[in-house]
């Protein structure tokens, strides 16, 4: 009796075994389809998450700023800001004098006469073949100013248009920040912060530009005597098309994160009766 009592009872062990482990393992399925419906409910809060399309559209709108971003500090950091030029006998027979400058630093180039153009009544263009010297405002290290061609650049609006630029490249460093914490985070907080950001360091690079060209009116009014040919060069271009790409994010930006679409609003679809 012993015997096949033990029997019986080694028998239904495997039995209580196998059953257990196929309870434990639908038990622990259910927990994870269950844990799974509760991530799936917690990622996307009452529309506050990012979805796919959306999370796009934010990227396209970071890539435009990007290239303005990128366009502002190759002007900002180049010295083609204006080209000036003096006629090509003002100086002597042989030679001719041209200068350009920057936000930072101002550089001359010695010409050959003969290289110019005869059809031009200036000296130049830059490209053509001479010697080069190019030397620092020193009125940010010492406070002197600069002389060229017996004028004297406007030191306080010279100052003002790069202080302008380097406050505007700060607050696009801040709003690239934001969009990637938005596109990190999933969230469309960021996205006002990030507009604001974009939209004021686009206006003041165009206030940059516009105080840039005041100062050098009032460095071409400093001295009458001698006539110059000026020109705004391809870094005031490059910081203009920057200012216009780093607003247009701007505003992308700020109509991402309106809880509605405007062209909804705007446009809104018509139902068809099928």
């Amino acid at each position: 009796m012993w015997s096949t009592f033990i029997v019986q009872d080694e028998e239904s062990r495997p039995t209580a075994a196998a059953g257990g482990g196929a309870g434990a393992l639908a038990g622990m399925m259910a927990m994870r389809s269950g844990g799974g419906k509760r991530r799936t409910r917690t990622s996307s809060p009452s529309g506050e998450a990012l979805s796919e399309n959306q999370e796009g559209k934010i990227k396209l709108a970071f890539f435009v700023a990007t290239v303005g971003i990128t366009l502002t500090v190759l002007g900002v950091g180049t010295e083609f800001w204006v080209e000036l030029s003096q006629s090509k006998g003002f100086y002597s027979n042989q030679t001719c004098l041209v200068a350009h400058y920057g936000l930072w630093k101002v550089c001359t180039k010695m010409l050959w006469v003969t290289d110019v153009s005869p059809e031009r009544q200036s000296c130049g263009p830059l490209d053509l073949p001479g010697e080069s010297n190019c030397t620092y405002f020193k009125f940010y290290t010492t406070g002197e100013n600069t002389v060229l061609f017996q004028k004297t650049p406007a030191k306080n609006l010279t100052v003002m248009s790069a202080m302008m630029a380097i406050v505007g490249l700060f607050l696009m460093l801040m709003g690239a920040i934001c969009i990637i914490m938005a596109i990190s985070k999933g969230v469309e907080f960021f996205l006002k912060p990030a507009s604001v950001c974009f939209t004021s360091s686009g206006v003041l690079v165009f206030l940059s530009i516009i105080v840039f060209h005041q100062s050098v009116l009032s460095f071409l009014a400093s001295d009458n005597s001698i006539l110059l040919h000026h020109e705004l060069s391809w870094s005031v271009t490059c910081v203009g098309c920057a200012g216009a790409m780093l607003v247009l994010a701007g505003v992308l930006f700020l109509i991402l994160a309106l809880p509605y679409s405007p062209w909804e609003k705007c446009l809104p679809c018509k139902n068809n009766d099928s």
